[in-house]
């Protein structure tokens, strides 16, 4: 028959120009060429690594990356100096000690110009013992320094009034002893059970030092009548605190020590099994 094409008798058609195809083939095609243009895009050209490294500024998630160097600078903040607000109030209370004598015991140390201006030295150190341990805690200024100054000073201040006071006759030498003899008896225990743990700074030490702070500064001030009275009274809670705390702290360093103890037998226990 004439006019039917040879594909429809069965035969191979010779290569037309126009390639045909079906909707179905090209569907396929176009959804093969975005695949192999990503292949395309993901081989590596000569000379380049087989993994290329994200853009500066990213990491390979697409998220920002720290520059080269920030980690190390940060590091470096992060190691707290030894020149940081906190141990430079530690290193004011320092300072604030013989200054503080020396006002005291100004005039023969009775006046009450000096001696008022002794209460001010006084209650910078105070505030300033408030303020250093909070800083240091909060922003991460913590240092060995601090560590060691700070419960130095803090004695100091506390210490060179009790003297000053007991030297004068305005206070009795039995409440200084007390007092100090405290301080420096709990300070001695926390290092001998510092191995075993920490003895924490309980609610009561720290009215205590609030107590012990305001009764002192009462006495440096030349105070008379009702006030000189009740200076009396805040001192004798002061030194019942005094003693109260320090009972308490003996019984937290005896306790902590046996637990010392025995984890350290039980753990030795067990590495023998």
């Amino acid at each position: 028959m004439t006019g039917v094409p040879t594909s429809a008798a069965g035969g191979s058609s010779p290569a037309s120009p126009v390639s045909q195809t079906s909707p179905d083939s090209q569907a396929s095609q176009s959804a093969q060429a975005p695949q192999s243009v990503q292949a395309r895009a993901a081989v590596p050209l000569p000379g380049t690594s087989a993994a290329a490294e994200p853009a500066s500024g990213t990491d390979p998630e697409g998220a920002a990356r720290p520059p080269r160097g920030a980690k190390l600078a940060a590091a470096a903040v992060n190691q707290a100096s030894v020149w940081n607000i906190a141990n430079l109030l530690t290193m004011l209370r320092l300072i604030l000690v013989p200054g503080f004598v020396a006002l005291m015991l100004a005039d023969g140390g009775y006046d009450p110009a000096w001696r008022a201006f002794a209460w001010a030295a006084f209650a910078i150190a105070m505030i300033t013992d408030l303020f250093d341990g909070h800083l240091a805690r909060t922003y991460d200024l913590v240092t060995d320094f601090g560590k060691i100054a700070d419960p130095i000073a803090d004695k100091a201040i506390m210490g060179a009034a009790l003297i000053c006071l007991s030297s004068l006759g305005d206070l009795p030498w039995w409440v200084t002893i007390v007092i100090l003899g405290r301080e420096l008896g709990i300070t001695l225990l926390r290092f001998v059970v510092i191995r075993y743990g920490v003895i924490p700074a309980s609610r009561g030490g720290k009215l205590k030092t609030l107590v012990q702070g305001v009764a002192v500064g009462m006495y440096v001030l030349a105070l008379t009548g009702w006030l000189a009275t009740l200076r009396f009274w805040v001192m004798a809670v002061a030194v019942v605190l005094t003693v109260v705390t320090g009972l308490d702290y003996i019984r937290q360093a005896i306790v902590l020590r046996r637990q010392g103890i025995a984890e350290r037998k039980a753990a030795l226990e067990e590495t023998q099994e």
